[in-house]
């Protein structure tokens, strides 16, 4: 199968190394100084140091190429969020058949539009879905066990994921509710912070000598963090099913609980009292969930969906309220029934 994957981040980049074992592969980049600098090192060293391409891993920095040469495979968008309206529509323009998968998790920023929503948007006639799931980049390059989905409402698109990219190493499951892993993805970047505001509070106590919020706060907020991706996602028409398997709770607990999370490391630098500024400048990369937070939160409100945990991260990262008194606010809350 020829693939093309359009973005050379870490993401993009490691799932090029994991197709590229088995299949006719091409990593797309959008500067040429960047590609060329990739192919004198063999590696993508600004995102996976020490990660050696294979010798069959092909690399351009020509749009056009890049489609042309999975015109009768898979192309795999790996933009972020921000990108993927550009390049949905690109794709719309030069007509493409084969199927369209992207990697990006969230809502866009300004129309809070989920990306199967934004595909319809500008680029109906594409065949297309999302490919998420639990999933560290630099464990995927290291061909280290990992399951994703690959979820469409045309069952043919899903399939071509799992064509694309199952392997020994790499177990793809495929799903008809691309709405609930999408909702998934986005949610579960703004509950990381959480998590790690959290974290990050025990940990400063610890050194202190004094008790701090715990394991028993983790375990309520990852909790109650699904119970709010669960709410979102069937205010949006998903399957519940859908938040309880690998999309849903899976890169739920991965994200808040890896060390490998840059979302949680925004909520652990939070709860040190760093600015966000100052957090994304020591970072480097993206963390979804900063960006995503108040538009998750702005497309609940839209929808009447309740959403205490997204609102106090809100809070916290816009300045409204301290970091100490995030875990105060939710557990004094009225008392409830669970469900």
């Amino acid at each position: 199968m020829k693939i093309s994957i359009l973005g050379a981040g870490a993401w993009g980049t490691a799932l090029a190394l994991a197709a590229a074992r088995r299949h006719d592969t091409l990593l797309w980049a959008r500067s040429a100084e960047a590609v060329a600098r990739m192919q004198a090192q063999r590696s993508n060293a600004q995102y996976l140091p020490g990660v050696a391409f294979p010798p069959d891993l092909a690399l351009s920095a020509d749009f056009h190429a890049a489609v042309a040469h999975a015109r009768e495979g898979v192309l795999v968008v790996a933009t972020p969020m921000s990108g993927l309206r550009e390049t949905l529509a690109a794709l719309q323009q030069l007509q493409v058949q084969a199927p369209v998968l992207w990697l990006c998790k969230g809502f866009e920023a300004g129309t809070a539009r989920l990306g199967h929503e934004i595909a319809r948007e500008v680029a109906p006639s594409l065949r297309c879905g999302v490919l998420s799931g639990p999933s560290f980049a630099q464990e995927v390059a290291a061909g280290q066990p990992t399951a994703l989905v690959s979820a469409s409402a045309d069952p043919t698109v899903a399939r071509s994921g799992v064509e694309a990219f199952h392997g020994e190493r790499l177990r793809v499951y495929s799903s008809a509710d691309p709405v609930g892993v999408e909702v998934g993805g986005a949610v579960k970047n703004v509950m990381a912070i959480a998590v790690g505001i959290g974290d990050g509070l025990s940990l400063q106590a610890q050194e202190q000598g004094l008790l701090g919020p715990g394991l028993n706060a983790r375990a309520a907020l990852i909790t109650r963090g699904l119970a709010e991706m669960q709410r979102l996602a069937l205010a949006l028409g998903a399957q519940t099913e859908t938040l309880l398997g690998l999309a849903g709770l899976g890169d739920l607990v991965l994200t808040a609980t890896g060390d490998l999370s840059r979302n949680r490391r925004v909520g652990l630098m939070l709860a040190q009292g760093l600015s966000v500024q100052d957090i994304l400048q020591r970072l480097g990369h993206v963390a979804e969930g900063v960006y995503s937070a108040p538009t998750v939160l702005a497309r609940a409100q839209q929808l009447g969906v309740d959403m205490p945990i997204t609102e106090a991260v809100v809070d916290v990262l816009q300045g409204r309220i301290p970091v100490a008194q995030t875990l105060e606010r939710l557990m004094g809350r009225q008392a409830r029934s669970e469900w």
